[in-house]
């Protein structure tokens, strides 16, 4: 398995000569899309969403019902490539096995509405990856491989650590990190470090384009 880190939430998996490349968003180069087999789609805010990086590819689309809805709208000749996934259901992505965790994107705000979210577990040969967009919804089965949100509006550095934690995963690999300063993503791996390393599990922060070791 190959996993590559591509600016903000995005995220390219390949194995086995198939490549999925996970929330393409506004914060990311589109080039990101490039050779993509599948794309996957967690929810509708332009950080994990742009149509532009969709028309991109040929490649199908597959993310839940909201999203799809507003591709539809925003995009009726992506639309046709769109497959409609539903929270819970376990499909496969460019030869892997995926499964869609959650329904709802993280509280903004109590009197703010909450936006459809599914996460992806994929299961490479015996590695197993979670992304969850914007959640802190717990797999259901163990993972090796926990995409960690660092930064948002939604998050305090307090949640994503336990949220670290409560998954368990022995790597820990920070997405969602365009809304801190540098001195504020250091500041996070040290606290990161301070609760995760006793229990071995390990956190890093990758460079864009940079690969997982």
């Amino acid at each position: 398995m190959r996993l590559t880190k591509l600016g903000h939430a995005c995220v390219r998996i390949t194995h086995d000569g198939g490549t999925v490349v996970i929330d393409p968003g506004m914060f990311t180069d589109a080039e990101a899309v490039d050779g993509a087999d599948v794309v996957l789609l967690t929810h509708e805010h332009p950080d994990h969403y742009d149509v532009d990086h969709l028309r991109r590819t040929d490649a199908p689309v597959l993310t839940i019902a909201a999203v799809a809805e507003r591709i539809r709208a925003d995009a009726p000749d992506v639309a046709e490539r769109v497959r409609v996934v539903a929270p819970g259901e376990s499909f496969e992505a460019a030869g892997i096995p995926v499964v869609a965790v959650g329904e709802l994107h993280a509280v903004i705000h109590p009197e703010m509405p909450r936006f459809d979210n599914s996460g992806y577990t994929l299961a490479v040969d015996d590695v197993v990856v979670h992304h969850p967009g914007d959640s802190l919804v717990v797999p259901p089965s163990p993972v090796d491989v926990l995409l960690v949100p660092s930064s948002a509006p939604w998050l305090k550095a307090s949640e994503a650590v336990d949220y670290a934690r409560r998954v368990g995963a022995r790597r820990n690999v920070a997405i969602h990190d365009r809304i801190y300063t540098e001195a504020a993503h250091q500041m996070l791996a040290g606290h990161m470090g301070r609760f995760l390393s006793p229990a071995g599990q390990e956190y890093l922060r990758l460079a864009d384009g940079e690969d997982l070791a």
